[in-house]
């Protein structure tokens, strides 16, 4: 197989930057081992959260057993890693659009199997990352003079890619004895990478966000993005070796396909908002959803929109879901900060059953008070939120995977210089708010969804109309070209 850490579409690397890419290999076959000739056996089980709503299956690695047969026919590899909730949250939505076509999909997150060489590797640098994210809500040197810059143009480079495509041939073993027929789509690059130097034949490589960077990269996959200017950036990689005119990636490796979006959050979208624009006309409680990340960064911001609808809330005027996906912690913090939040909360803590349930009856029915939710299994923790879309009139979050989804938007301030074109994108698009990026601006935002009836309407229609021409069928078709590349 080619080097894919020398030359990228075409565009040779240097040679100290290829020895930099080996040496990060070296360093972390030393540290972790390297197992690339290892036989792990593969065992396939029902999801335990996704199975019944979705139809998925976990694929696992290196555990003993019996197991299910692989579809062959209609099977489809979602891979993934837990770093943060986003690339989980997007697996869901491909997982989610596999289903409803037809298909099987496998879950096989490279981030869960303790025994090898690719989970330590990754989990290595999941723990960085994540280390990362909450000292730069903390430090505004460290966010100005590390953290931005890193997110910003330092993911962007050629090199940066690289040593990932390098350090992926450590986390090529798992996929040894998975049918090589069965089309990936990788929601994070190493995934992806993972596949090709495993000799998977039809790889999908999801990208994230709306900033192009070569981090996303891995040549021999058919990339999918989810807006026009990610596509224009990634076909002359722009910028990805400082000012230099690159040689371009083929057409033929690059899709557009619109944002990865849930089926069942696609199918209801009129629905949904016609209900929102209703509860609004009524003069019903604006229910606004508050989502926490898996890097468990911006408790401060959080604590301080909840300060600012308690009143509303009291009054029966507004309405709060908190989920603090798998950080019980910051639910606690939030509570002994935050004078009266406790009595006013109801909390669906650990129970599936229940938090399905609510998010069911909220569609229709009356809602009230605070809804706290905590789930200690990581599908619970992520797939909370999406159940939790359809009954909420306004998402607060940061401009990551969730500035794509189809329902009205205020964006906080971003984690890492990445993220701020999500936002850009989305208020383009209608269905989001700019970034607000200080607590003042923040509350301004909030005073105009409870306060104004024109921007939060405007939102809605304008999502409808999105739907009409696909930009929300961005899973179905990443779907579609990977079932597609078998033929």
């Amino acid at each position: 197989m080619t080097d894919k850490s020398k030359v990228i579409f075409g565009n040779e690397i240097k040679v100290r930057a290829q020895r930099k890419a080996e040496k990060s290999k070296r360093k972390y076959a030393k540290k972790y081992g390297d197992d690339s000739n290892a036989d792990y056996s593969v065992k396939i089980v029902e999801n335990a959260c996704l199975q019944k709503p979705l139809g998925v299956y976990d694929i696992r690695v290196d555990e003993g057993g019996g197991s299910l047969p692989f579809d062959l026919e209609k099977g489809l590899i979602v891979g993934n890693i837990r770093m943060g909730f986003g690339h989980y949250r997007i697996s869901i939505a491909m997982a989610s659009a596999a289903h409803a076509l037809g298909c099987t999909p496998y879950w096989m997150d490279l981030n869960s199997f303790p025994n090898t060489t690719c989970t330590k590797v990754i989990g290595a640098q999941n723990d960085l990352y994540s280390l990362g994210s909450r000292i730069s809500q903390k430090s505004r040197v460290f966010n100005k003079t590390v953290w931005e810059p890193l997110n910003y143009e330092g993911f962007r480079q050629l090199t940066y890619n690289s040593s990932d495509q390098k350090n992926a041939e450590l986390m090529a073993a798992v996929f040894r004895n998975v049918p090589k027929e069965l089309p990936v789509i990788g929601t994070h690059v190493w995934p992806a990478q993972a596949a090709l130097h495993a000799g998977m034949k039809y790889v999908v490589n999801a990208i994230p966000d709306n900033w192009p960077m070569a981090l996303h990269l891995a040549e021999g996959s058919v990339h999918t993005v989810q807006t026009h200017q990610a596509y224009l950036g990634y076909r002359i990689l722009n910028g990805m070796q400082k000012g230099d005119v690159l040689k371009p990636m083929p057409p033929e490796s690059l899709v557009y396909t619109g944002h990865y979006i849930d089926h069942e959050l696609v199918e209801n979208i009129e629905a949904d908002c016609d209900r929102r624009t209703a509860r609004k006309q009524n003069g019903k409680p604006m229910r606004f959803l508050l989502t926490i990340g898996g890097a468990g960064a911006q408790r401060e911001l959080f604590a301080a929109v909840i300060r600012h609808l308690l009143p509303d809330i009291r009054r029966k005027k507004a309405v709060l879901y908190v989920n603090v996906g798998d950080y019980k912690k910051v639910w606690d913090e939030l509570c002994d900060e935050i004078r009266g939040l406790k009595s006013l909360s109801k909390t669906h803590f650990n129970n599936w059953e229940d938090t399905s349930a609510f998010a069911q009856a909220a569609i229709d029915g009356d809602v009230d008070g605070i809804h706290a939710f905590w789930h200690e299994n990581i599908f619970e923790a992520v797939y909370c939120t999406n159940l939790l879309m359809r009954s909420c009139d306004v998402l607060v979050t940061k401009p990551s995977e969730l500035a794509f989804y189809p329902l009205p938007k205020l964006f906080l301030k971003r984690i890492g210089g990445h993220e701020k074109w999500g936002a850009v994108h989305s208020a383009e698009m209608g269905d989001g708010t700019l970034e607000c990026e200080d607590i003042p601006h923040t509350l301004q935002m909030l005073d105009l969804f409870m306060n104004e009836e024109e921007l939060f309407t405007q939102m809605c229609r304008q999502i409808k109309i999105n739907k009409t021409i696909g930009l929300y069928n961005g899973a179905y078709e990443a779907v579609k070209l990977a079932m597609g590349l078998k033929k």
